[in-house]
């Protein structure tokens, strides 16, 4: 059997997804999807709507075969770092196909566009500490130097986020497993920042900002949702009283920023350049998540690392933690969250092949990449009551979901 892999978040699964899924098994000819998806806290450092087990139900109930769990070290990263553990959780179960969405589509383009980045990265580099050093954002830096390199106006432009997030996978593919085919769909009806919802394939960002605004499922999202995660979605809102949203955790965020030193809050993790003499002189001046966002924000500290830093506050993730865990480049083991019969059967074919072991259930564990996942689970979950906190958290003992039909 032959797998293509998919790089999601799924926050939640709506139906440009769904087009994700449908036109990638069609061009991968690929016997089995496997989905590697960010766990509870996303990319952007924001928490997911619904946990990761709901949105790993979605996804195979839509057609996913494997759900695998992206570590929360790789999850809250950059592009680059976020790739990279992606692939290399792919790789770990032998995908023989990568296959993401772009605003560019075709995939000659990124690839072009990887040897020509490979034959000026020293240029890149040099234009990209230069913009760092004037006080540019991470992101605003490096649209820069790669149009200074010729890669924001030639075949694929580096500015759009897709294609910025699809050429870390070529990246990504190419320092982990270059065998690994790369093979891209282009984004329909949509831009990823979008804020309203105005066709059937919607982004995620208007989805999420209809839900919360309104507080329901509103006949508006539902048109942009299939049926399976609108289902999840008033269930899990039932079980846990709320979606999560980073203003549930503002109190909490607010309390830890107060009660820590400034040396404590300088050894979290995305704390750089005196970051926490701004964040704790804010602390008390701040009503709201957003308000303190508004605050914070600068050129240089983007509204996307200020979420990252939040997210690392609120778990207590140190630099240090991170630095050892990100240097090993490896993926120790491959946590699955969800799958169909055929996922199954992919697994057992390719268990004798398999160097890592598959964990199906948090019980007690020593390993201290699956020790900061149990922790950043710990902190997703807090803001509920707890007597339902404790049955939702149940979950990271039982089986994975397991789609019978």
């Amino acid at each position: 059997m032959r797998a293509c892999g998919l790089i999601v978040e799924y926050n939640p699964f709506h139906n440009g997804h769904k087009y994700h899924l449908e036109e990638s098994k069609q061009i991968s000819s690929a016997d089995c999807m496997v989905a590697v998806m960010s766990g509870n806290f996303l990319q952007r450092g924001e928490p997911a709507l619904l946990d990761k087990f709901h949105r790993a139900k979605v996804a195979i109930k839509e057609g996913v075969d494997i759900v695998l769990e992206l570590p929360f070290a790789y999850a809250v990263q950059n592009s680059d770092l976020f790739a990279r553990g992606a692939i290399l959780t792919l790789d770990a179960v032998g995908v023989s196909s990568l296959c993401f969405g772009s605003e560019h589509g075709e995939i000659k383009g990124f690839l072009n566009a990887y040897h020509s980045y490979i034959d000026r990265q020293e240029d890149y580099k040099r234009v990209l500490k230069a913009g760092l050093e004037t006080g540019l954002s991470f992101p605003e830096a490096s649209k820069h130097a790669y149009h200074h390199i010729g890669l924001t106006e030639g075949e694929v432009d580096l500015s759009k986020p897709n294609n910025i997030l699809g050429f870390s996978y070529i990246k990504g593919i190419y320092e982990t497993n270059p065998t690994l085919k790369a093979l891209t769909i282009q984004r329909i009806k949509n831009d990823y920042h979008d804020q309203n919802i105005t066709h059937e394939i919607a982004s995620a960002t208007s989805i999420r900002k209809e839900l919360l605004e309104k507080g329901y499922l509103s006949d508006k999202a539902k048109n942009a949702l299939p049926p399976s995660t609108q289902l999840e979605l008033e269930y899990y809102y039932q079980k846990a009283s709320l979606w999560h949203y980073w203003e549930h955790y503002f109190p909490l965020l607010q309390y830890r920023v107060q009660t820590m030193s400034e040396d404590e809050l300088r050894a979290i993790q995305g704390v750089e350049e005196g970051l926490e003499n701004r964040i704790k002189a804010t602390a008390n001046k701040a009503t709201s998540f957003d308000e303190w966002m508004t605050r914070l924000k600068t050129k240089r500290y983007t509204w996307t690392r200020l979420q990252r830093t939040f997210v690392h506050i609120l778990t207590n993730t140190k630099k240090a933690t991170m630095e050892t865990l990100l240097a090993k480049n490896a993926v120790p083991y491959v946590r699955l969250l969800g799958m169909s019969k055929k996922g199954q059967s992919y697994l057992n074919q390719q268990k004798k092949h398999l160097d890592k072991p598959i964990i199906t259930s948090l019980k007690k564990t020593n390993d201290s990449l699956l020790l900061l996942d149990e922790r950043a689970t710990d902190a997703y979950y807090c803001i509920i009551p707890p007597h339902k906190r404790n049955k939702l958290r149940q979950q990271e003992i039982k089986p994975p979901f397991m789609l019978h039909s």
